[in-house]
């Protein structure tokens, strides 16, 4: 199909296609395989979204699939990620929905709790999925009411990447994971000082930063279904960032804006406008592609043990499939096997399978990518415990965190006028 440019986020699936997500499926004929067709093929569709390069890697993965499975071969289709989501629903409601799709958490949950991705723990269980080489924590963060309706092909965590090169040439110490978040803030007032570039992003619009923060605190951005912090936590969180501010630790307001965006080539480490940018981890190679200077990645502030093994997506398979086992082999295929690995590499994130990962790692002549690889490996160690997948409207939540945090950096509101915004609004999204 044409190849499309990825787009920086699809937007919230809009009220009419959530409707028809919700309409009932008429699962009952299709609850198990019912066997190859008369000649004894198989043909498996497999959605997902992405670039060019992309569709390239994962169409050679799966015809090696076919290549060691004769009888298997694929109805391909991929897309960028605009109205992606809305495809997938629309097709869910007309019970036509691939038999493999990638998903990510902003819907998993919606998904799972609706009865349209199958249950995969049945096969993790048997061994047929082999997740035993997966980093702790990872399949646990796929799973909802019990039930495992994703698997990662990818692994990510959150990373503060830094512009190593500007700060050895200033001679200024360089950030170290295990700073506190006030530690963080007074290195980057002096880092600023000497190098005459703000010393970090403002990331308070950040739901991954809002997140650990509040993890650190003992706090949740979730918990089931409900809310897992307060409003006075919001208020102490933007507060946090105000004072940052204040001192000068940060840009301006407009350049904090423009790193607001989610776009790689727009973060303000690879602008020359902050020492820092608050990203995934394993951005740092494209990341890296945008600037000439040398850049480094460590944990967020705080105490690292809170960050945990996020699933970068998944890919999940359709409770009304009619051939969910060899679905479930497909996938065992594109995160266990060699080759497979080594085709896909570091698309989707790094390998979930940790020995795929080490193949990739000392595969690769990218610099960046060794680091990424060698932090996450490093911090994977003592992961703490995944949190529970974001319920219906997390990417709601997100966005509304971005219009508050923005009313308090520009001045429009206090850190309580808001946090009492985001916090209304937060509360509204997740009952919808």
């Amino acid at each position: 199909m044409t190849a499309y440019h990825p787009l920086p986020r699809r937007r919230v699936l809009s009220g009419v296609v959530a409707a028809m997500l919700a309409l009932p499926l008429a699962l009952g004929a299709c609850s198990s395989d019912d066997g190859a067709a008369d000649d004894g093929k198989i043909e498996l569709s497999f959605f997902w979204w992405g670039g060019e390069a992309r569709a390239q890697l994962t169409e050679q993965a799966l015809a090696l699939y076919t290549q060691k499975h004769p009888e298997v071969t694929f109805k391909k289709t991929w897309q960028a990620n605009q109205g992606y989501f809305d495809k997938l629903a629309t097709l869910t409601a007309g019970n036509d929905a691939p038999d493999i799709f990638q998903i990510d958490d902003n819907y998993l949950a919606e998904y799972a709790t609706r009865n349209v991705t199958a249950d995969l723990a049945e096969y993790t269980k048997s061994g047929k999925i082999d997740t035993s080489k997966f980093q702790k924590g990872l399949v646990e963060y796929g799973t909802v009411d019990g039930k495992l309706a994703g698997l990662a092909p990818g692994e990510n965590t959150q990373g503060l990447v830094y512009n190593k090169a500007k700060l050895d040439a200033a001679g200024v110490a360089l950030p170290t994971t295990g700073q506190t978040w006030e530690e963080h803030i007074a290195w980057a007032k002096d880092a600023a000082a000497k190098t005459k570039v703000a010393g970090t992003m403002d990331p308070s619009a950040d739901y991954k930063a809002f997140w650990l923060w509040l993890r650190q605190q003992g706090k949740e951005l979730y918990n089931g279904s409900e809310l897992g912090f307060t409003q006075a936590d919001v208020q102490a969180w933007f507060e946090l960032w105000k004072g940052a501010r204040d001192g000068q630790s940060t840009p301006t307001p407009d350049v904090i804006h423009e790193g607001n965006a989610t776009d790689v080539t727009k973060q303000l480490v690879v602008t020359n406008k902050a020492l820092t940018s608050w990203v995934w981890a394993n951005q740092l190679p494209e990341l890296q592609k945008n600037t000439k200077d040398d850049l480094a990645v460590i944990a967020y502030p705080g105490d690292a043990t809170k960050q945990w093994a996020r699933a970068s997506m998944y890919f999940s398979v359709y409770r009304g499939s009619k051939h969910k086992d060899v679905a479930a082999d497909v996938l065992n295929f594109l995160v266990n096997d060699p080759e497979a690995g080594k085709i896909l590499g570091t698309d989707r994130g790094l390998p979930s399978n940790l020995d795929i990962r080490s193949q990739v790692a000392a595969s690769t002549d990218n610099a960046a990518m060794k680091e990424t690889i060698q932090v996450m490996d490093e911090l994977g160690k003592n992961f703490g415990p995944a949190p529970t997948v974001p319920p219906k409207g997390h990417s709601t939540v997100r966005s509304e965190l971005i219009k508050a945090a923005e009313e308090a950096q520009y001045g429009r509101a206090t850190p309580a006028q808001a946090a009492e915004q985001f916090f209304a609004a937060s509360q509204a999204a997740i009952k919808r």
